[in-house]
C-alpha cells in the first residue's frame, strides 16, 4: 500500500495492532499526524509537552516493531507517554488528560493493558522491565521487557543498580536511552547510524560471538589484549564501554526522529540472540513544534496554550508562589550567613533554589535525580559545620527515607528540609501528592516538623530553620501561590514547639496545621453564625507539639478538631496520643481528627480534591456539628 498524504492514517489506528498493518512508508505520515494531535490535545488541557513531542517517532517505531502489550513497554518518566496513549486506544479521551475523571498525565496500570507499570517518579523503568522479562523467562512465556528511559532519569543510581543486575534477563531486556538534552556520545550522523545498524545485525553479532570464543582459546595475555581492543574500539566509536561493563550490548547513537534508521535497528535487536541491549537514541525536546523547540524548558510542562502562537494561558497571580518566597528568603539569609547552602534534586525552579543559585552559585547544588545522595550530601555538609537546606518535593523525599533516618536523624545532624508540594497537588494526582511527610518525619526522634499556614509564616520558618543548629528540622508548604498576606520585612525566629491562637472562642477549638488555616477560619465564621463560638489555633509545629496550648484548649472547649493536609499518623495521631497519655478525654471531651483519607486521590483540581478529602470549611463545620449532636445524645441518654 503506498502512502496517501490525503488519508488521515491516525483515524485508522486505534491500537498497535492497527499500526502494524501499515507499510513502513506510511509511518512518517502517521508520526506527523500523531504529533499534530498531541499538540492540539495538550493545548486544550495543559500538561507535559516537550518530552512527548520528542518521542513521537520512537513511539511509532517501538509499537510497530514489538508485539505490545505482550512485550511490556515501560516509559520512564511517564510524562513522555502522551503519544503512546493516543495510539493505544485512548485517543478519544486524550482531551481529558489530567482533568478530573480523565486520563492520568502518567502511565497507569488501571488505565490500559498497554500501561504495564505506573511511572510518575523517575528511574524505575529498567528495574520494572527487568522484572517483566525475568518473570516471562521463568514461566517460559514469550515477551520482552522494554524500558524507555530519559529526561534525566539516568542520573539516578537506581537505573544503574538495575542495569548491574540485568544479565539475568538475557536477550529479553531492551533499554532505550532517550537522550533528549545533550548527547553523551559523538554527534549523530550518517556514519554513526550506519555503524549502529551494522553492529545490531545478526551477522555482526554472530561474528563477534565467534571472535570472543576464539579469543578465549588464546594465551591469557593475548585474550585480555583482544578483549581490551574490542571494547576500546567500540567505546571510541560509539560510547558503549560503560554500558558493556554493566553487561549490555550497546547500539547507538541513533537519530531518534529517523524512522528509516529506527525500524531496522529495533528489528535487529528484537531478533538478536545476545543478552540485554541498550539502544541510545538522540531526540529533541519539543520536536516539530516551533515554540517548544526554541524554549525546551518553558514548554516542558505547560498550561493551556494557543496552538498557533504557542502563548500559554496563565492566571494572573495575586500573590507570589511559595517556592519563590522560600528561594528569595533563603538567598537573603545567605547574604549574611556564608554557611547557608542549598541542595535540590533536579528541581531548581520548582523548589525556588534557582533564585538562590543566581546570587550564591558556589553554594547551590543540583545533584540530579538523586534524592538519596542529596540527603546524605546535606548530612555531610552539616557535619562539617555548614547550614544546608535540602529542598525536595514531599513526594520525592520519600525516595530518601533511609538516608533521612540513618544519616540525619540518628546522628542528630542539623539538616534543614524545605518540603515543597505538601498536601494535594491537583492535576499530577496521587503520585505527586505530598501526603505522608508529616507522618514519616514526626515519628522520628530528634526531628522538628513545621508547616507554614501562609507565605509570611514560610519566611519565619525558613529563618527559624537557619538558626536551628541542635538537630534536623523540616518545614512544609504547598504548591502554587500564597494567600496574599504581606511578607515581613524582618523575619522572626519562632519558638520551637509553640503555636499561636488566631481567633479566640469558647465552645469549639479548631487546631490547624499548615494552609488549611484559611478554611478553619471560614469554618469558624460559619459556626459563629450558628451560635457556636470557635477558637482557631495555628499549631505551626507537628513536632514538638505545643502541649501547653493544646492542654488549655482541651480543658476549656467542648469539641476539639485537628486539621492537617497529611495522612493518618500525623498531627491528629500525635494529639490523640498526648490526650490519651494525660487522660484529657476522661471528662467527655470530643476530639475529632481531619486528615487525608486512607486512599490515593486521583487527579483533579486541588479544591475538589480537598472537598473529597473532607478538609474544606463545610466539612469542618459538619464534623463539629456531628460531634456536638453525638455529645448531646450521650448526655440525654445518661440522664434517662
Amino acid at each position: 500500500m503506498s502512502p496517501n498524504p490525503a488519508t488521515p492514517l491516525l483515524d485508522t489506528v486505534s491500537t498497535p495492532d492497527d499500526l502494524r498493518k501499515l507499510a513502513p512508508g506510511q509511518l512518517r505520515q502517521l508520526a506527523d499526524e500523531l504529533r499534530t494531535e498531541m499538540i492540539s490535545a495538550v493545548g486544550q488541557t495543559g500538561g507535559h509537552l516537550g518530552s512527548g513531542l520528542g518521542v513521537v517517532e520512537l513511539t511509532v517505531a517501538i509499537h510497530y516493531v514489538f508485539n505490545t502489550p505482550d512485550d511490556r513497554l515501560v516509559w520512564d518518566v511517564g510524562h513522555q507517554a502522551y503519544p503512546h496513549k493516543i495510539i493505544t486506544g485512548r485517543r478519544d479521551r486524550i482531551r481529558t488528560l489530567r482533568q478530573g475523571g480523565g486520563l492520568s498525565g502518567f502511565t497507569k496500570r488501571s488505565e490500559s493493558e498497554y500501561d504495564p507499570f505506573g511511572t510518575a517518579h523517575s528511574s524505575t523503568s529498567i528495574s520494572a522491565a527487568l522484572g517483566f522479562a525475568v518473570a516471562n523467562q521463568i514461566a517460559g512465556k514469550p515477551g520482552k521487557g522494554i524500558a524507555v528511559i530519559g529526561d534525566g532519569a539516568m542520573s539516578a543510581g537506581m537505573a544503574y543498580e538495575a542495569m548491574n543486575n540485568a544479565k539475568a534477563a538475557g536477550n529479553r531486556l531492551i533499554v532505550i536511552l532517550n537522550d533528549n538534552d545533550m548527547s553523551i556520545a559523538p554527534p549523530v550522523g550518517g556514519l554513526s547510524a550506519y555503524l549502529a545498524r551494522l553492529v545490531s545485525s545478526r551477522p555482526f553479532l554472530g561474528l563477534r560471538d565467534i571472535a570472543r570464543k576464539l579469543s578465549r582459546r588464546l594465551p591469557e595475555p593475548l585474550h585480555r589484549a583482544a578483549k581490551r581492543t574490542d571494547e576500546f574500539a567500540r567505546g571510541m566509536a560509539m560510547g558503549g564501554t560503560l554500558f558493556e561493563e554493566l553487561g549490555f550490548y550497546y547500539v547507538g547513537p541513533l537519530d531518534g526522529h529517523n524512522l528509516d534508521q529506527l525500524i531496522p535497528i529495533l528489528e535487529n535487536v528484537r531478533d538478536a540472540a545476545e543478552g540485554p541491549c541498550l539502544i541510545h537514541v538522540v531526540t529533541q525536546k519539543g520536536k516539530g513544534y516551533g515554540p517548544a523547540e526554541s524554549a525546551a524548558d518553558k514548554y516542558h510542562g505547560v498550561q493551556k496554550f494557543n496552538v498557533v502562537t504557542g502563548e500559554q494561558v496563565k492566571a494572573v497571580a495575586t500573590a507570589p508562589a511559595y517556592q519563590n518566597v522560600f528561594g528569595e528568603t533563603l538567598a537573603d539569609l545567605a547574604d549574611k550567613d556564608p554557611a547557608i547552602c542549598a541542595i535540590t534534586a533536579a528541581m531548581p525552579s520548582g523548589t525556588g533554589v534557582d533564585k538562590f543559585a543566581k546570587r550564591h552559585p558556589d553554594r547551590s547544588f543540583d545533584v540530579g535525580i538523586a534524592e538519596q545522595h542529596a540527603v546524605t550530601f546535606a548530612a555531610g555538609l552539616a557535619a562539617q559545620g555548614m547550614r544546608p537546606f535540602c529542598a525536595i518535593y514531599s513526594t520525592f523525599l520519600q525516595r530518601a527515607y533511609d538516608q533521612v533516618v540513618h544519616d540525619v536523624a540518628i546522628q542528630n545532624l542539623p539538616v534543614r528540609f524545605a518540603i515543597d508540594r505538601a498536601g494535594l497537588v491537583g492535576a499530577d494526582g496521587a503520585t505527586h501528592a505530598g501526603s505522608f511527610d508529616i507522618t514519616y518525619l514526626a515519628s522520628l526522634p530528634n526531628f522538628v516538623v513545621m508547616a507554614a499556614a501562609d507565605e509570611a509564616e514560610l519566611v519565619h520558618m525558613t529563618y527559624t530553620a537557619a538558626l536551628h543548629d541542635s538537630g534536623p528540622i523540616a518545614f512544609r508548604y504547598p504548591r502554587g501561590n500564597g494567600t496574599g498576606v504581606a511578607l515581613p520585612e524582618v523575619p522572626q525566629q519562632l519558638e520551637i514547639g509553640k503555636g499561636r491562637v488566631v481567633r479566640e472562642g469558647t465552645k469549639v477549638a479548631l487546631l490547624s496545621l499548615g494552609t488549611r488555616l484559611a478554611e478553619a477560619l471560614k469554618a469558624a465564621d460559619a459556626l459563629e453564625a450558628r451560635g457556636l463560638s470557635a477558637t482557631v489555633a495555628d499549631l505551626r509545629f507537628a513536632k514538638p507539639l505545643d502541649t501547653d496550648l493544646i492542654r488549655r484548649l482541651m480543658a476549656s472547649h467542648e469539641v476539639v478538631v485537628t486539621i492537617e493536609e497529611g495522612s493518618i499518623g500525623g498531627l491528629g495521631a500525635h494529639v490523640l496520643t498526648m490526650a490519651s497519655d494525660e487522660g484529657l478525654t476522661d471528662a467527655g471531651l470530643k476530639i475529632r481528627t481531619l486528615r487525608l483519607p486512607d486512599l490515593f486521590l486521583d487527579h483533579d483540581s486541588p479544591d475538589k480534591q480537598y472537598d473529597l478529602a473532607g478538609l474544606n470549611a463545610p466539612q469542618i463545620v459538619d464534623t463539629v456539628l456531628r460531634a456536638l449532636r453525638h455529645n448531646s445524645a450521650g448526655v440525654e441518654e445518661a440522664r434517662a
